[in-house]
């Protein structure tokens, strides 16, 4: 009898039935918040002005339902982002390996101690905020391959950038791609109603971002080797390596990317002869010109990181013979595509999903209602910091997109925060830290999905199970630790009244 149930402890459904079930969930949730008239009123700035409209929960069950659910299954993948970004990121990275560039460029990794490799893992994660969700395509792959290439344990290189990256979203350095989006919609609210001068500058958070970025790498390291590392399977068998080292061949490769860098650096200043080639023309200020929507740097990010890993692995695999021929390069770059089709099995049934969830407008009538119950409390201060920063967590689960949430509660949120003596810079970097939190705590970001499949790759042997629930107990007691800390930095700031940024305070 104690055997049979040991056994039905060990049973757990795997991602890809996690996510079948979690849209079925979606799908029946349509039905029944509906069917009550669950509905919520999104508040919006238009020609100068607050507009409220209202929104309801459509149901899938519903002839227009179905025929979506039918109909855009290739629609909602084929125009899933992450995919082909991912692609992308993985020929660059394939390159980089297949030619033994890496090994060169990543030797130093081999001599760190367990502490000195997560801080810089972790490091890494939080700082590459800046490329905004590049950064999970570039360096959730990155990380197992320079990790495997050393002998290290992959599976705790990627949760732990992985956790840098989600913890650390809402700082960084200096600002993320995202902010100057988030800040027009910060300024917007902000000016609206209460200052109408207020103006939104992207270093208003720079030393709090610093100072906080420096807390959460120190902290984060003794936890994860703490909490989570233990909970992690051993590393596996030490992959044969058998390509050339040479430093002659790793000189010119260096030389080849100063030469692209140098080009793209000028390709990215606007007035010199024929330069600005992939900044945004139509734009007037140079930050959007260069991580806008429109900005031809920042949609070709990912294309312009893998041309130059490219080129350069190239070159290094050829002076060292590790690459001999055309052909040989050619099916290097497929090198790092080696045990991930589970990630586009993943990816297909999570475009789903997302879509559906989209669709049926719940996670939208969720945060309006949120907002709503915010705006209607009364308090102000350390209360209304410390529930604004849990709500958004729970926004966050059911809505995973940083710009579209702070889209439906900047209206509402900037102007109450200010009413509470409360800077709207401070609001925005709350709710950044906030963000970032949540997407731990959600099987609908697509990149806690993707994260999945890397260690499905790098898993040491066939009885580890990699499951969607199973992976967030191993890291859960770390994630409350972790909203616990970024609480008390906030708290710590706004009571000692430490400048955010230049010029900028957590209080009017």
């Amino acid at each position: 009898m104690s055997n049979r149930r040991k056994n039905k402890r060990k049973i757990s459904f795997g991602p890809v039935i996690t996510i079948l079930v979690i849209t079925f969930v979606i799908m029946l949730l349509s039905l029944v918040l509906s069917m009550i008239q669950f509905q919520g009123d999104i508040t919006y700035i238009e020609g100068g002005k607050l507009t409220s409209s209202l929104t309801i929960v459509n149901n899938i069950f519903t002839f227009d339902g179905l025929r979506f659910l039918f109909g855009s299954v290739l629609t909602n993948f084929q125009t899933f982002e992450p995919l082909a970004m991912l692609i992308v990121s993985l020929i660059g990275i394939s390159i980089g390996e297949a030619s033994g560039l890496f090994d060169v460029m990543f030797s130093w990794v081999k001599k760190l101690n367990n502490k000195g490799l997560i801080f810089l893992t972790l490091l890494a994660g939080i700082i590459s905020s800046i490329v905004g969700e590049y950064n999970y395509v570039i360096l959730l792959p990155l990380i197992g391959v320079i990790y495997k290439l050393n002998d290290k344990n992959a599976y705790l290189g990627i949760i732990t950038v992985f956790i840098g990256m989600t913890i650390g979203y809402g700082t960084g350095l200096i600002f993320n791609d995202s902010d100057f989006t988030l800040g027009l919609l910060t300024q917007a609210s902000a000016s609206l109603e209460v200052d109408k001068n207020y103006t939104y500058s992207l270093l208003s958070n720079t030393y709090i971002m610093i100072g906080s970025t420096l807390i959460l790498a120190i902290i984060g390291t003794i936890f994860i080797e703490r909490m989570v590392l233990p909970k992690l399977p051993k590393k596996g068998t030490e992959e044969l390596n058998e390509r050339v080292k040479s430093k002659k061949a790793f000189y010119l490769s260096n030389i080849a990317f100063v030469v692209l860098l140098a080009l793209i650096v000028y390709m990215i200043i606007p007035g010199l002869p024929k330069s600005g080639l992939l900044l945004n023309q139509d734009s007037t200020e140079y930050i959007d010109m260069l991580f806008g929507d429109a900005s031809p740097f920042r949609n070709g990010f990912i294309y312009i990181i893998s041309v130059i890993l490219m080129v350069c692995g190239y070159i290094y695999g050829k002076v060292s013979g590790n690459i001999k021929n055309t052909a040989e390069f050619s099916l290097g770059l497929s090198k790092s595509f080696k045990n991930v089709s589970f990630v586009f099995v993943l990816m297909f049934f999570t475009s789903q999903m997302i879509s559906i969830l989209n669709w049926t407008n719940i996670g939208t009538v969720i945060v309006t209602n949120l907002i709503d119950i915010l705006a209607k409390l009364p308090f102000s201060g350390i209360p209304l910091i410390i529930t604004f920063f849990i709500f958004v967590i729970v926004m966050s689960i059911f809505m995973p997109g940083t710009y579209d949430k702070w889209a439906l509660a900047s209206p509402i949120v900037v102007p109450l925060f200010m009413r509470a003596n409360i800077t709207p810079d401070f609001t925005l970097f709350i709710y950044k830290a906030a963000d970032g939190i949540g997407k731990c705590f959600s099987p609908m970001f697509v990149y806690f999905v993707i994260m999945l499949a890397f260690l499905e790759k790098y898993k040491p042997d066939e009885s580890e199970s990699v499951t969607v629930f199973g992976t967030m107990k191993k890291l859960m007691p770390f994630y409350l630790v972790m909203v616990g800390l970024w609480i008390l930095i906030i708290l710590c700031w706004y009571l000692v009244g430490l400048p955010n940024g230049i010029g900028t305070y957590p209080t009017l």
